[in-house]
């Protein structure tokens, strides 16, 4: 099965009082790079993170954004400023007995000091959490790899079409080679009969530079390579797997074989169809760099 590189996929999970949520994005690269944003008390688990991830992945660059919120009472505490209320406490009786007023304070009245009153988290349960977060990440990581699978097929069912336009096109390259040399002997007769006007023409002259031409311009062989390097892209995607850099490596074979076949063979027809082909190879290349 051949996955793309590129994807999303998140996942919620809720499970008491306790919330996390993942989500990850992806991009194509030529290795494995992942960014994980953790909020601090989770930070501890990032290797954990990381370790569940690349079990599952092989290339790309993924971005991964982890949320936590907690209200349980295991990981609140309220802390109480008693020298803080204190003061203050005195500091309004000291008020009243300066100036004559009843002593009416009740709790209320100390409820709006600042920092009186404050809520402080604790350390969370590593083990709790810990289970929920990895119960989250591969929640997302099974809708991002099912995003990445589909995407995946549909370059594959693309690039397969185009390798039969690839196959098509060498096929008419290679019908047209055998007619350049031909045309080029007769352009050649037809020369050296303006030149030596009556004088009798030496065959045998004309055929050793024809030999010499054919040897030149001859591609033979960059059609047979390119004809099996098309094959082999056809079997790759067949067979599935982790197969970016293979396809890669072959498309830059391919675009050799086309950039000789067009500077060998000395012809405006081959040379049209060789432009044509490259293009459709690189259309093939800019697919191929997504595939994982």
């Amino acid at each position: 099965m051949i996955s793309s590189m590129t994807g999303y996929g998140r996942y919620e999970l809720q499970e008491n009082e306790r919330k996390v949520l993942v989500e990850m994005s992806g991009v194509n690269h030529r290795y494995l790079d992942l960014n994980i944003r953790l909020p601090r008390p989770l930070m501890p688990l990032e290797d954990a993170v990381r370790k569940c991830v690349k079990a599952k992945l092989a290339r790309g660059k993924v971005e991964i954004s982890i949320t936590y919120q907690s209200h349980s009472e295991e990981e609140l505490d309220v802390m109480v400023n008693d020298t803080l209320g204190k003061a203050y406490l005195e500091g309004l009786r000291h008020l009243g007995n300066q100036f004559g007023l009843e002593d009416d304070i009740k709790l209320s009245a100390l409820m709006n000091v600042n920092d009186l009153i404050t809520l402080q988290k604790k350390n969370i349960d590593q083990e709790v959490v810990g289970t929920m977060l990895q119960k989250a990440v591969e929640g997302a990581l099974e809708t991002f790899m099912k995003m990445r699978t589909n995407e995946g097929e549909a370059l594959k069912q693309d690039i397969l079409t185009k390798s039969i336009k690839l196959s098509e096109m060498t096929d008419a390259i290679e019908l047209r080679s055998p007619q350049v040399v031909q045309h080029y002997r007769e352009r050649l007769q037809a020369r050296l009969g303006q030149l030596l006007a009556e004088s009798p023409i030496d065959e045998a002259r004309i055929a050793a530079e024809v030999a010499v031409f054919a040897d030149k311009c001859a591609i033979d062989e960059e059609i047979t390579r390119l004809k099996s390097h098309i094959k082999q892209l056809e079997e790759i995607l067949t067979c599935g797997g982790v197969v970016g850099r293979k396809l890669d490596f072959l498309m830059q074979e391919m675009n050799r074989e086309a950039n000789t076949m067009g500077s060998k063979a000395n012809d405006y027809e081959i040379t049209k169809l060789v432009v044509e082909l490259k293009t459709e190879i690189e259309k093939v290349r800019e697919q191929v760099q997504n595939i994982e």
